[in-house]
């Protein structure tokens, strides 16, 4: 097992999102074609194996996230950015390794957020042949399947498992942000840039996402001199947040900090507006995706929250990202789309520097490749699994994402 890592800057940082959800649905196991286009921009080719390259390697990923139950609009952010990065490499002629080209595969199987399914779609894409594992989506059923992982010696990389345990073991990694590093950003931002002297925290005690932020945040905002005046604790799936509203109401609090996903943040920005409330909310990554959740925008007017990611980046290789994106899905990607695409060409850059499919090999490449992703340009990783990339900090003005600088 790893050393747990100290906290870093986010300058340096490690790691991103998303707790383990209850969810509903089926289990349905499913093998995906990188997403091919008609002319009205339809994905076509769905259920399908992409082709064998020219010499007939194949080298096959296993997808693990949630395509149903609550958690769904992130796996299937993620299933999409991980097949556009896969047609796009297999169309720039596959992955050269030693003297064979490969072309890329992916088989996806839906955990719903949870641990035991999640076990199950990682014994389905294992049975699939899967060579290297993209997954899990969330906290709670990444941490189910490290152990299984790391005593089957496969390549693991979370787009966005962010609980510490999710990189414990030798062979798995991380392109997200972890909890800590978010946590402790976000007070920075909050105690130093804002100015902020009191702020109130509403969390989710159920969720190792939630509780892993909030604790680094609270613990970092006091270093900083500033006073948590309220820590109002919820329970996922909850939709009355009055009663810790109510509470932070009545103290001095110039802002409340929310680490929690979207769907909390918009029943809890509404009713905070419903209740006359004109304080500022802070949110963690989870709350990508919000603006397309909330009825009025301007519950979430001037929202600051962090992100690896922004959509309307100038940046050659975001829009172009973004562009494939929308003809393909008829949607604007989002940050787990964009970790899930930097996690393809990550596996990309292992084979190609251990000259090697061999599980061992692409391991121990990982400590050497640098890879100018979406969410970040030359991002290293660790040993002990974590990226180190930089971050931005998202505020919604107008009904809309920008950049806060």
């Amino acid at each position: 097992m790893k050393k747990m890592t100290k906290v870093l800057s986010m300058a340096l940082a490690a790691s991103l999102v998303v707790a383990s959800f209850t969810a509903c649905g089926g289990g349905e196991k499913e093998e995906t074609k990188a997403a091919e286009t008609t002319a009205e921009g339809e994905t076509a080719a769905e259920g399908e194996t992409t082709a064998a390259a020219a010499d007939g390697e194949v080298f096959m990923i296993g997808g693990i996230g949630p395509l149903t139950g609550d958690a769904a609009s992130y796996g299937n952010s993620v299933k999409q950015g991980a097949e556009i990065a896969i047609e796009e490499i297999n169309a720039a002629g596959g992955v050269k390794v030693g003297d064979k080209t490969y072309t890329l595969a992916m088989t996806f199987a839906d955990d719903e957020a949870t641990e035991d399914k999640a076990i199950q779609a990682y014994n389905s894409v294992m049975d699939d042949g899967a060579q290297a594992i993209l997954g899990c989506v969330t906290s709670g059923a990444c941490i189910a399947i490290t152990d299984l992982t790391a005593e089957d010696g496969i390549l693991q990389i979370t787009p966005s498992g962010s609980a510490i345990d999710c990189a414990k073991n030798d062979n798995a990694f991380r392109v997200c942000f972890t909890d800590p590093a978010q946590g402790v950003t976000m007070a920075d931002l909050a105690a130093e840039t804002l100015g902020y002297k009191k702020v109130a925290v509403i969390y989710d005690s159920a969720s190792d996402y939630s509780m892993g932020i909030k604790e680094a945040f609270e613990e970092e905002f006091a270093a900083k001199g500033g006073e948590i005046v309220a820590s109002e604790a919820f329970t996922g799936g909850d939709v009355d947040f009055n009663t810790q509203l109510t509470t932070i109401k009545g103290t001095d609090a110039e802002a409340i900090f929310v680490p929690a996903y979207y769907q909390e943040a918009t029943y809890i920005t509404k009713q905070a507006k419903d209740m006359g409330m004109e304080l500022p909310f802070l949110g963690s990554d989870g709350w990508d995706g919000v603006l397309g959740t909330v009825t009025d925008a301007a519950t979430v007017e001037g929202a600051i929250f962090l992100s690896p990611f922004f959509a309307a980046d100038p940046s050659e290789n975001v829009a172009a990202f973004v562009k494939a994106y929308e003809e393909a899905y008829s949607a604007t990607p989002d940050q787990f789309a964009a970790d899930a695409y930097d996690t393809v060409y990550t596996i990309k850059a292992a084979m190609e520097q251990a000259g090697s499919i061999e599980s061992a090999d692409l391991i121990a490449a990982m400590t050497e490749i640098t890879v100018d992703g979406l969410t970040g340009d030359g991002i290293t990783w660790t040993a002990e699994g974590e990226p180190n990339k930089g971050s931005k900090f998202i505020q919604i003005i107008d009904g809309a994402y920008t950049l806060y600088e």
